[in-house]
Formats: structure tokens, C-alpha cells, sequence
């Protein structure tokens, strides 16, 4: 079973950048998705991308702003979020994909092997 390692969260003021990684511990030919959960919140959906890195899709609330990518030689996936606000503030998680009907309406039961997150924090 493939595991997950988030990083590169951390403080940040509004309108700066980071650039968030997570490292799985095998080759993986799965859709890759990157969430999210804020303090008293449900967790949720921010981006996804396919196998090949050649489909994207985001939330509405970080569309324009992130850019998910893939280095499967590193078996990485990355997001660069940039013109970060405080309501980003969150703990960011990854995880593999599924079985799924849509691509572009995740739900959160598809996704599995989750990574342990990594906190963001965007202050004002």
C-alpha cells in the first residue's frame, strides 16, 4: 500500500506563495487529489490530477491561484498555491484516487491513502 508524506506548509502573510509537496513511497499510476480541513470544518476537495499529468481540476475557491503538478520520475505531486488569502489557512492533505464517474466531481470516498497533512497558515 502506497504511503504518503506531505510537506513544504508554514506561515505565510496574505498574497504570498508556497509550494506544497507530497512524496508517495512507490511508483503510482493513480489520479492524484490534494484537500483540505480547516479548523471545525469538513474536510475538502482543492485540486486534482490525472496519471500522466495531463488533466487538472480545482475547487472554485483556489481556481486561478493553484497549480497542481506531477513528477512521477519522483513519484511526486505538487501544489503551488500563489495570492494566498487567510481563508486558505488549513491543514492540506493528499491522497490516491480511485475508482471515480466524473472527474471533475471529486468525493472525498474516492480518494484513500491519505498522507498525515500539512499545516498552512496565511495570515492578514
Amino acid at each position: 500500500q502506497v504511503q504518503l508524506v506531505e510537506s513544504g506548509g508554514g506561515s505565510v502573510q496574505a498574497g504570498g506563495s508556497l509550494r506544497l509537496s507530497c512524496a508517495a513511497s512507490e511508483r503510482t499510476f493513480a489520479d492524484m487529489g490534494w484537500f483540505r480541513q480547516a479548523p471545525g470544518k469538513a474536510r475538502e476537495f482543492v485540486a486534482v490530477i490525472n496519471w500522466s499529468g495531463g488533466r487538472t481540476y480545482y475547487a472554485d475557491s483556489v481556481r486561478g491561484r493553484s497549480t497542481i503538478s506531477r513528477d512521477n520520475a519522483k513519484n511526486t505531486v505538487y501544489l503551488q498555491m500563489n495570492s494566498l488569502k487567510p481563508e486558505d489557512t488549513a491543514v492540506y492533505y493528499c491522497a490516491t484516487r480511485g475508482a471515480y464517474r466524473d472527474f471533475s466531481d471529486s468525493k472525498i470516498d474516492e480518494y484513500h491513502n491519505w498522507g498525515q497533512g500539512t499545516q498552512v497558515t496565511v495570515s492578514s
